[in-house]
């Protein structure tokens, strides 16, 4: 997992306002997202064709250089896994378009990784924004293009994963997981 669960459904999301999209710098962005926020982590059911949930609360601080956040997520993962915490390290370089980030989780290797920044626009204010990063890793045992689209629409923020297989032959992109989230307290 990756702070980026951070991150968004298109079509489950609110809309975001009808003020054209400009570019804006990715940490400041993020950097407004200080604070608590509550909802679900959702990972979608093939067989139903639905999306099930898990509650979900995530802390985000943001670090004194203004381009770094830590983001604690927690969800109940049910009775044999119990409370899954992870801690994602994020900073954003501007100039090269990319978003570093290590993400920490109990009895699991770190993951490191860094994504290019595809999309950084705000729309009417600094709360209503898009966000869109795509990093070549692996999905399971297999390489892949994973995508992450962030939006904030107020105190509304979501993040959809979605993956596109290398070596398919397709250029298909298949949600895995999306955090839809709400702000309870700055």
């Amino acid at each position: 997992m990756r702070h980026a669960f951070l991150f968004v459904l298109l079509a489950a999301a609110p809309a975001i306002a009808a003020a054209p999209e400009t570019p804006a710098p990715a940490a400041a962005l993020l950097a407004g997202t200080a604070g608590s926020w509550q909802g679900e982590l959702q990972y979608r059911d093939y067989e139903s064709n639905s999306w099930q949930g898990l509650p979900m609360t995530v802390t985000v601080t943001v670090q004194p250089d203004a381009v770094t956040t830590i983001r604690t997520a927690a969800f109940d993962d049910g009775p044999k896994a119990g409370i899954v915490t992870i801690t994602t390290v994020t900073s954003i370089d501007e100039a090269a378009a990319t978003s570093g980030y290590a993400a920490f989780r109990k009895n699991r290797a770190v993951d490191v990784g860094s994504a290019r920044i595809i999309t950084a626009s705000q729309g009417a204010d600094a709360a209503h924004w898009t966000i869109v990063t795509l990093e070549a890793r692996s999905d399971g045992d297999s390489p892949a293009e994973v995508r992450e689209t962030t939006r904030r629409d107020g105190d509304t923020m979501t993040t959809l994963k979605e993956v596109n297989p290398v070596g398919d032959g397709k250029d298909v992109w298949l949600p895995r997981n999306r955090s839809v989230l709400r702000r309870t307290a700055p």
